[in-house]
């Protein structure tokens, strides 16, 4: 999983770095914090639902779009995947 997630960290960094007007990442981003943060707890909701009766599939598509905008507000923190890695890692001992 690591490695799809530090690829799209990457491209998201690179929304940021150089934003364009077609990226919804880069209006994401441009929107601010509070913004994302309302996102987050869309799909946080559509993931319950998807769980609770949409299937799996619909599982699996509604948890990509929540990683998906946790991505989006580590980088907006200028956060990495590896802070999150190490906090999980952190928690094992």
């Amino acid at each position: 999983m690591s490695d799809v997630v530090d690829e799209l960290l990457a491209i998201l960094q690179e929304r940021k770095a150089n934003p364009t007007p077609e990226s919804y990442t880069a209006r994401l981003l441009a929107a601010g914090e509070d913004e994302i943060v309302k996102k987050i707890g869309e799909e946080v909701i559509e993931v319950i639902l998807a769980a609770k009766g949409q299937g799996n599939q619909r599982l699996v598509e509604e948890t990509a779009d929540l990683l998906y905008h946790l991505l989006v507000l580590l980088v907006a923190r200028d956060l990495t995947w590896a802070d999150v890695k190490a906090e999980l890692a952190r928690r094992q001992k």
